[in-house]
């Protein structure tokens, strides 16, 4: 039954679906669970019926649902069992859970698009971009930790935080860099694919281990070196047109490529950064 008056009127369980644009299946569901019982059913056809208010009601289950709520946690909310308190923590944690899904989310994207570059570059590999130099030691200081692997997911929620925390402890120090970042990886000694991650900076200070650790970085005696624009989240396709061409021009890679951050500005998309692939003649 159906009518003029919403207040008055009680809907068939499809009309009630189509008011609230959900399907009659999730409905029939909703009422299984005690969730939304229809407001009567008729004993002797069986046929649900709802009234328009029950529409308050039903726009609450689903947000809650959309939002990543059990159906119990639903229920204990739209039937009033959890306090105001307790609704705004379950609210606060499911916003920094979505915000971090859509964070990763968003990192994934920038991958994949870098994957999709790579891809496009393959068979157009530029021969100038590429220049074999020598790089001297240089003395840096520097921070370390572990990644689960060298892919760019792993790297980047690792160096990211270190480098903030390399420049705090200089600043308490009072240590001034005196060039750029020097960003570094060894294959961890606990082995499995892990990757030691040093974050360092270039400074003229003597050589220590405290708060930070000062080291002389070795020397190369040949480098292959390319530069990048942009963010190191989309390095993947410069990164593989330096493997190309060391492949390609008789050399061997002997390490990890270095990352020496020439610029650093504020928009990470205006960054400039060299590699410098350690190489060999073949």
């Amino acid at each position: 039954m159906s009518g003029g008056q919403l207040g008055d009127i009680m809907f068939t369980i499809g009309d009630f679906a189509r008011h609230g644009r959900v399907s009659v299946r999730m409905l029939r569901h909703y009422d299984a669970t005690g969730l939304l019982r229809p407001a009567h059913v008729d004993p002797a056809s069986g046929y649900r019926y709802y009234t328009a208010a029950q529409l308050a009601r039903l726009n609450r289950i689903i947000a809650l649902k959309d939002l990543g709520f059990t159906l119990q946690q639903v229920r204990d909310i739209v039937e009033e069992k959890v306090s105001a308190e307790e609704l705004r923590g379950m609210l606060r944690l499911r916003r920094a859970e979505l915000e971090t899904a859509v964070a990763a989310a968003g990192a994934r994207l920038v991958q994949v698009e870098a994957r999709l570059r790579a891809i496009e570059s393959e068979g157009h590999m530029p021969t100038n971009d590429v220049v074999i130099k020598s790089v001297s030691t240089v003395r840096v200081a520097e921070l370390t930790a572990t990644a689960a692997s060298f892919e760019p997911e792993d790297i980047g929620p690792v160096i990211g935080p270190l480098y903030d925390q390399l420049f705090q402890r200089l600043g308490s120090a009072g240590v001034t860099p005196t060039g750029p970042g020097v960003a570094y990886y060894e294959d961890a000694p606990e082995g499995g694919g892990k990757i030691s991650v040093h974050a360092a900076v270039q400074v003229a200070a003597p050589l220590q281990d405290g708060a930070f650790r000062v080291l002389d970085l070795p020397s190369l005696d040949q480098a292959a070196t390319i530069v990048h624009r942009g963010s190191m989240d989309t390095v993947l396709p410069t990164a593989q047109t330096l493997a190309r061409w060391i492949d390609a021009n008789g050399y061997q890679s002997t390490g990890y490529p270095r990352e020496i951050n020439l610029e650093c500005p504020e928009n990470r998309d205006d960054w400039v950064t060299e590699l410098q692939a350690p190489v060999t003649r073949t």
